[in-house]
């Protein structure tokens, strides 16, 4: 069950300067806002569509089907020709399969074609006996049941009439979308262009995985954690600016890159109040304006968003798992929105408490969880493997999905309704 976020706020620059964090949903609808959706399309096969999104509505150039067929094998027949008691004989004119394109007229009284599915019903025949109420023998056949008019006939643009809207523009195209477009005829599709997202980890103490590490270094598992994600989304193309120092100078230098060449930029690490955290002024040394900053979450709570002239921005905290909610809960959805895409939330699922803790009120918290059973109505029952801890990566890579813990909770009880995130989705 989807559920629907808050009306889109407008930016306010000042939110979060004076240290007190604001709430979940106004820091989702504030990053969206910062979005602004590109307008450049291109057109590409279908085979190249998958995920793309539309960038214009589509509509049918046909009917669909685009003729009355037979939806079983059997024979067709004229329902006037049905008179007295049964059962009745007619005489077997024709075999009519699928692909004929014959036209069959001025046929006799009591006159059946042996048809089977999907062929074309010609316009004088108004019924299709299934062949199990049937019995052939030579050029004729004894029907042992009266059809009724529309019979076991699929009449054409019953499924979609010629001039229908097939797709709405915003949609991101899905595989069904893409059967749908094929089946009236459909070869190519508009679609927005990608959007560029330039990805970028600061920190002195990161190594690339496979490198030897030192004490006091750490692997940069943040990159592969956003590529990853990024990579289920065919609407985005990632630019991968890797690591940084923790360096005043070096960091401009690259986001001066990143703002000429990208349509977003995502950073990792250096957006706390540290001395070492130098993203925040390398970003407004180019003219970032900033709006979120503070978020009441768990983990998550240090976020930066806002534009760097053109270019949407947002500064991740270093730890893995506060980077990955914030990421996944007010990031993506901005992008999705930079990408053109009309459906923008993530889909939260009703689901039940199998744990109890406690909370602060008026923080959001996420926590990563694990099915452990259905209640009776089929809703899933989740097991808490961890307190949404910003570092530890094991609880995550065994949870089933992320659970929200609302704001005015003070208390999470067992069999208490949530809300449930599949990792899968």
């Amino acid at each position: 069950m989807l559920h629907a976020m808050k009306p889109v706020l407008k930016a306010d620059c000042s939110a979060g300067q004076s240290g007190e964090a604001i709430p979940f949903g106004t820091a989702v609808a504030k990053a969206i806002a910062l979005a602004k959706p590109i307008l450049d399309s291109e057109t590409v096969s279908l085979v190249g569509a998958l995920g793309r999104v539309c960038a214009a509505d589509i509509c049918s150039p046909i009917s669909l089907p685009p003729f009355d067929n037979s939806a079983m094998d059997g024979f067709a027949v004229r329902t006037a020709d049905f008179d007295g008691e049964g059962p009745w004989t007619f005489r077997v004119a024709e075999r009519v399969a699928a692909g004929d394109v014959r036209v069959f007229e001025n046929l006799a009284r009591r006159t059946a074609l042996r048809i089977f599915t999907g062929a074309p019903v010609p316009w004088t025949f108004d019924a299709v006996v299934m062949q199990e109420r049937c019995e052939q023998i030579g050029d004729t056949v004894t029907i042992y049941e009266r059809p009724r008019r529309g019979h076991h006939i699929r009449f054409a643009g019953e499924d979609v009439s010629a001039d229908a809207e097939l797709i709405s523009r915003g949609k991101g195209l899905s595989d069904r979308d893409l059967t749908l477009l094929a089946a009236v005829g459909i070869v190519d599709v508009q679609v927005l262009r990608k959007i560029r997202i330039g990805l970028l980890s600061t920190g002195t103490e990161l190594k690339e995985p496979g490198e030897p590490l030192e004490h006091g270094q750490i692997y940069n598992s943040n990159q592969i954690m956003l590529s990853s994600l990024l990579a289920g989304c065919p609407w985005a193309e990632i630019v991968d600016f890797g690591m940084v120092p923790d360096s005043l100078r070096l960091l401009k230098d690259v986001v001066a890159r990143a703002v000429t060449s990208c349509d977003a930029l995502v950073t990792r690490g250096g957006v706390s109040a540290g001395e070492e955290d130098h993203t925040v002024v390398a970003v407004q040394a180019h003219g970032a304006d900033l709006d979120v900053l503070n978020v009441a979450i768990r983990p998550g709570k240090p976020l930066k968003v806002g534009r760097i002239r053109k270019t949407l921005f947002a500064g991740l905290p270093g730890n893995p798992n506060a980077a990955l909610i914030a990421f996944r809960q007010i990031v993506l959805p901005a992008l999705r929105r930079l990408a053109g895409l009309a459906e923008t939330q993530p889909q939260w699922f009703s689901a039940v408490a199998g744990f109890s803790c406690k909370k602060r009120q008026g923080r959001t918290e996420f926590v990563p969880v694990r099915i452990s059973g259905r209640t009776e109505r089929g809703e899933p029952v989740l097991e808490m493997l961890e307190r949404g801890t910003a570092a530890n990566l094991m609880a995550v890579a065994l949870a089933d999905g992320i659970a929200l813990l609302p704001p005015e909770a003070a208390e999470i009880t067992n069999s208490m309704p949530i809300r449930y995130e599949p990792f899968a989705t």
